[in-house]
């Protein structure tokens, strides 16, 4: 079903009250007084935050005797294993937060169609959620295989929290429709997409045949969710038929 946008009492706009508006720009220099800073300024500001800052998060020592010797092979044989483990940190998180968003857009959708306003296929969003519940296992279990602890809150994964947090938003706002949440949705299977490519170049780079393997998988079942969410959106905003997942 084609997306519907309606007009309403939105009073955002200065042409909502063009009489006011004038008087406001008459009066604009009181209303208003000049901002004693400027752009320099808060640059100068900006930096001195930057430079005090301690870094966003750190990586534990291992806490294993397992995890201490595949981390110190990996060393010696010029790799850098935290890097990798953090960076399967953030895939950890941000699966973990593609489950969930799947999950609320699974319920958006059970909801929408019951007032006849959404058409969209809920066995493909189901598989799909399922699929990125999958994912987020073979993550722990790849950090699991290196010695490392799926628990830990890595750099990289609290940065994803806080990237996502957004996404989440949107998604569970009871307000917005169908469309709007799939586009927040397209936004993360973007960055999914790239995410999962990455990690394939670090794991073969660190000589992880088997778990970049894994991942290629992985990296295969997101270019479907990538194309199916795509083909939702512009089906829902434009309207026309959905041919599903290819």
């Amino acid at each position: 079903m084609k997306e519907q946008v309606s007009t309403g009492m939105n009073r955002t706009g200065v042409q909502m009250s063009p009489f006011d508006t004038a008087a406001l720009e008459r009066d604009i220099t009181s209303l208003m007084p000049p901002a004693s800073g400027d752009p320099a300024e808060i640059a100068r500001i900006r930096n001195d935050y930057i430079a005090d800052a301690d870094q966003l998060g750190s990586m534990p020592p291992p806490g294993t005797v397992k995890g201490m010797v595949a981390t110190g092979t990996s060393a010696l044989m010029g790799n850098e294993p935290q890097l990798l483990l953090d960076k399967l940190g953030e895939r950890l998180a941000f699966e973990r937060t593609g489950t969930r968003l799947y999950d609320a857009l699974i319920d958006k959708v059970e909801a929408l169609e019951r007032a006849g306003s959404t058409t969209v296929p809920l066995p493909i969003l189901i598989q799909i959620r399922d699929e990125e519940a999958q994912h987020f296992a073979l993550v722990a279990k790849a950090i699991q295989s290196l010695g490392g602890d799926p628990t830990v809150q890595t750099p990289c994964a609290d940065l994803a929290g806080i990237e996502s947090a957004g996404l989440l938003q949107a998604v569970t706002d009871p307000r917005t429709t169908a469309a709007q949440a799939l586009h927040a949705v397209l936004i993360a299977e973007l960055a999914d997409n790239n995410g999962w490519e990455l990690l394939i170049a670090l794991a073969e780079s660190q000589n992880h045949d088997q778990m970049a393997a894994d991942f290629t998988a992985a990296l295969d079942n997101e270019r479907d969710h990538l194309r199916f969410v795509q083909e939702a959106f512009e089906t829902a905003m434009l309207g026309g038929p959905l041919t599903g997942r290819s």
